[in-house]
């Protein structure tokens, strides 16, 4: 028996992927979508949902915002800390920290901003596609705006899936007591941990080599 197999869909066009998976689907018992960026990822995945009947994963979104929820959850037991009181900042608007976004807000989250590389997505942005929408519709209760340095400020918990060393100690220091850093961004993360393990109660990274791996 095969558990599973791996299968190239040479395409970047998002109607013959979906045409694609939908001819060879019969075959298979789940589709696992891997490496497809935002937002085609979003367009793919619905679409596929909407026409087979077997079960439709994106890596990049569901795997990765399963696994960092989880890490969530007991990141705020360790700290003592409920959902419903922190501040989270995400970095990275694309697949996974969108689908982050989504399964943290599940939790509880009340007050969560997402940043791209142009700061925070707030309502008076006019420079956002469609998934950037939703985080306008759904998050940033406050309207905060500027850098993600700026947004860090007073938050609780740090989850980046963006660009390697876009945070550095400093930045750390603004952030509420016993805050909880996931810098998933790989190969190198948003800070090290070196840097940012004496100032936090919960440092992980998605890198094997370091402790608390959080990987899809």
């Amino acid at each position: 028996d095969i558990d599973s197999i791996d299968l190239e869909i040479d395409s970047s066009e998002p109607n013959e992927i979906i045409n694609s998976i939908k001819n060879f689907a019969p075959s298979f018992g789940g589709i696992n979508l891997e490496d497809i960026a935002a937002p085609d990822c979003f367009i793919i995945e619905e679409k596929l949902k909407e026409i087979l009947d077997i079960p439709v994963f994106h890596d990049d979104q569901h795997g990765t915002a399963v696994v960092s929820t989880a890490a969530l959850i007991n990141a705020l037991k360790f700290v003592n800390k409920k959902p419903e009181n922190i501040k989270v900042v995400v970095s990275g608007a694309g697949a996974a920290g969108t689908a982050c976004s989504k399964m943290i807000l599940k939790l509880g989250v009340k007050n969560l901003i997402g940043c791209d590389s142009k700061g925070a997505i707030h309502s008076k942005r006019n420079d956002l596609n469609a998934s950037k929408l939703w985080f306008v519709e759904n998050t940033n209760p406050y309207d905060e705006k500027g850098t993600l340095k700026d947004v860090i400020a007073c938050s609780d918990v740090f989850l980046g899936v963006s660009a390697p060393n876009i945070l550095n100690k400093e930045d750390l220091k603004l952030m509420q007591k016993n805050p909880i850093v996931f810098a998933m961004s790989n190969p190198e993360p948003e800070i090290s941990p070196d840097e940012a393990s004496p100032l936090v109660a919960v440092m992980a990274t998605g890198r094997s080599d370091y402790p608390n791996q959080i990987n899809n």
